[in-house]
């Protein structure tokens, strides 16, 4: 199987764990919650994942070892960055894409959870 095919599967297992967590949970809450029930879901589907993982960046030949840290990277394929913010800030788009480049990573997600519905906090990013 490929990356990119690797990569799919795994981004519906994304969306699907957000479902389910914001399906239980509801909006309102703060983000370590949802974090601990995100990671929860992807040991219960033995998907592999770092939380809060640090990621070293070269900056000018500079090596800077905490540079990034990302909320979950998962199967060291995909970014994810939750929020459980009521106002959408578009920096998060440039952060997730910054994030996206500087670690070599293809796929990413940003996750609100504070939304009425879902799917209305879930965007997805390509790099």
């Amino acid at each position: 199987m490929t990356d990119y095919a690797i990569r799919e599967l795994l981004g519906n297992e994304v969306v699907d764990i957000a479902f389910k967590v914001h399906s239980t949970l509801g909006p309102g809450l703060l983000e370590s919650v949802y974090e601990k029930c995100f990671c929860y879901e992807l040991d219960r589907r033995n998907i592999t994942f770092s939380a809060q993982q640090k990621i070293p960046i070269i900056y000018n030949g500079l090596r800077i070892e905490d540079g990034l840290r990302i909320d979950l990277l998962i199967s060291d394929l995909i970014i994810v960055e939750l929020k459980a913010q009521e106002n959408y800030h578009p920096v998060w788009e440039a952060q997730l894409l910054s994030y996206l480049r500087l670690s070599g990573k293809k796929l990413g997600y940003i996750i609100n959870f504070s939304v009425p519905l879902i799917k209305q906090g879930i965007k997805r990013m390509i790099l």
